[in-house]
């Protein structure tokens, strides 16, 4: 079965970091383009970052830039979301998604997803 499952939300508070993870069960992540997107309450999921599975190229919302680092350990069959320097409107929840194709922030060229973690930053 292909799962996806992303762990390290939680509540924290304005300034502090949080590092999420996404593993997969039933394949193999390094044969995947991963992404990072986030769905706040009453808006559209928005991609937050995104890296190939070819030379490891990363893409930021620019909302993120500087503050988000996206990475992965294809060994471990593991890609995280480094999330320094939070701010309350980070607050969302935030799934990983693989797609088989192509890196891009747009959530329609993902083929699986997991369940999302919650990210809460209190101001």
């Amino acid at each position: 079965q292909v799962q996806l499952r992303e762990t390290g939300g939680g509540l924290v508070q304005a300034g502090d970091s949080l590092r999420l993870s996404c593993t997969a069960s039933g394949f193999t992540l390094a044969y995947y383009a991963i992404g990072w997107f986030r769905q706040a309450p009453g808006k559209e999921r928005e991609g937050v970052s995104c890296i190939s599975k070819s030379d490891g190229s990363t893409d930021y919302a620019d909302s993120v830039k500087g503050r988000f680092t996206i990475s992965r350990d294809n060994g471990a069959n593991m890609v995280y979301l480094e999330m320094n320097s939070l701010k309350p409107e980070d607050t969302a929840v935030y799934y990983c998604a693989a797609a088989f194709h192509i890196a891009t922030m747009d959530p329609r060229h993902y083929d699986y997803w997991g369940q999302g973690t919650q990210v809460t930053v209190s101001s």
